[in-house]
């Protein structure tokens, strides 16, 4: 603990944050985080429930003088999202985290941070281990699974929890306190293939997209990144229709909320078509590198002779399936008409994968309008039907609506003009916080969000920023120390 990060301020803070790194913590694997995080606090005394789902519920009685403050629980998730460079070898399941202090940021080597949302929980910590704080009752309230299904969410019971005040961690840019959020849908899609015998005289070719940035499906999506499986797909729908192509497996990107950074596909064609398609796939590369130009500065498109496949995906199976994947809605839909800069609608094709005579395609539709999210599912629902296949919706989350009247906001307008000498902007975010899901379960929570400057997320390229990790811890303790009165 502290090896790398223990130089930094807050002291508290970074070493759990580096203990955190040091413990595997994959979405739906967040066991070993639970089991030392619920150890770290009972060594410290701390009343500490489980709950029937998963979540970590930590009580920190108030400090004498402050038991007339409203209650705050501070919030956050255990797991991380597991993302790493092709020329990394990490085992996200056995492997710590390998932070390091890169100027004025902290990166991992070669993965995701896990800063979201590590550095939450870390700060948690530091506030239920604080012998020093001035502060009113604390809950710290640790939820599993909110990366791929906001599970800990889901499964929270009213009654359990005391506070009044939710304080959510989990967002990223300091100087910026969140006040709403979009809700989400997964979009779960299955093609059920045939396996058909290769045609004689077929030449075999692993096609690749790689070298995109990926990042986070709401927060980087209004950056335009490129898709990798939507980069794929216009490669392999055209060249069916000129060339011939028949496709014998496609595996694209990896996770729901990440934008997928690499894709390829195994697929054949008549040898007499070869030199034609050769040189297309190098004319196209140009174009979609000249198209991203400044925005995907590494794109590459590498086409490989391989060995032929054991079978091909039947030809109709396969044509509706380009077809669906090109027909499929994906990026931002449209802006918000009520925040400047702000998202409203987007939908991100998030993986596409062939096995044991299924393809699966999976995708997150987000929005803060519920009308809205609607319309994009019908969407879905009207393509894939059209191609032939099943298709499910689940997974649903509400939005957050804010509330310009809470009393914390009031407060941490207040309080961070007064100590920073500059007024926070408020803000929402396109991106499925916790927050919609908690505060149906408990209606009486005023709930606000705020975090560090964080850049990347769900990407290896993740880091967050040192002085902006300072800034809000001591946000975060004057808050405290000033929480409204019951």
């Amino acid at each position: 603990m502290g090896n790398i990060l223990g130089g930094l301020k807050p002291t508290a803070l970074w070493n759990n944050f580096e203990s955190i790194c040091g413990i595997p913590h994959p979405s739906k694997k967040e066991q070993k985080i639970t089991e030392f995080v619920v150890a770290w606090a009972k060594e410290r005394n701390l009343e500490t429930i489980i709950d029937e789902v998963g979540n970590v519920i930590i009580r920190k009685p108030a400090t004498p003088g402050m038991e007339n403050r409203k209650g705050i629980v501070l919030q956050g998730h255990l797991d991380m999202v597991p993302q790493k460079n092709n020329d990394t070898p990490h085992n996200f399941d056995t492997d710590p985290i390998l932070p390091w202090i890169d100027g004025e940021w902290v990166k991992a080597k070669g993965t995701t941070l896990g800063a979201d949302n590590g550095i939450g929980v870390a700060a948690a910590m530091a506030v239920l281990e604080s012998k020093d704080l001035t502060h009113g009752l604390i809950e710290a309230l640790f939820t599993i699974d909110e990366e791929t299904g906001m599970t800990g969410a889901f499964g929270l019971k009213s009654g359990v929890l005391k506070g009044d005040i939710l304080m959510n961690l989990d967002s990223e840019d300091e100087g910026e306190l969140y006040v709403g959020c979009a809700g989400g849908t997964n979009a779960n899609v299955k093609f059920t293939y045939t396996e058909e015998s290769v045609p004689a005289d077929s030449v075999a070719f692993q096609l690749t997209v790689k070298g995109l940035k990926g990042g986070h499906s709401g927060v980087d999506i209004a950056l335009e990144r490129g898709n990798s499986n939507k980069i794929l797909n216009r490669i392999l729908w055209y060249s069916c229709k000129n060339f011939d192509l028949r496709l014998s497996s496609i595996d694209g990107g990896s996770l729901r909320n990440a934008i997928p950074r690499e894709s390829t596909a195994v697929i054949t064609l008549p040898k007499s078509n070869a030199d034609a398609f050769k040189k297309f796939v190098s004319e196209f590369t140009a174009i979609v590198i000249k198209e991203y130009k400044g925005v995907e500065t590494d794109l590459t498109v590498e086409l490989v002779s391989c060995d032929a496949p054991a079978f091909l995906i039947d030809k109709k199976t396969g044509c509706d399936l380009l077809n669906a994947i090109y027909a499929t809605p994906n990026g931002v839909m449209r802006d918000s008409q009520d925040m400047i800069g702000l998202v409203e609608t987007s939908t991100n094709l998030a993986i596409v994968k062939s096995q044991n005579k299924t393809i699966t395609v999976q995708c997150l539709l987000r929005s803060s309008v519920d009308s809205a999210k609607e319309d994009l599912e019908n969407m879905f629902v009207a393509v894939y039907t059209l191609a032939g296949a099943e298709i499910v919706l689940d997974g649903q989350y509400p939005g957050w609506k804010p509330n310009m009247d809470s009393a914390i906001l009031k407060e941490m307008l207040a309080a961070y003009e007064k100590q920073f000498g500059t007024k926070p902007k408020i803000a929402a975010i396109h991106a499925g916080l916790e927050c919609g899901l908690l505060g149906g379960v408990y209606p009486n929570w005023d709930m606000i969000s705020f975090g560090p400057t964080i850049r990347f997320p769900h990407s290896p390229d993740e880091k967050v920023n040192v002085a902006s990790v300072e800034k809000f811890w001591d946000f975060l303790v004057q808050t405290l120390k000033n929480a409204p009165v019951k």
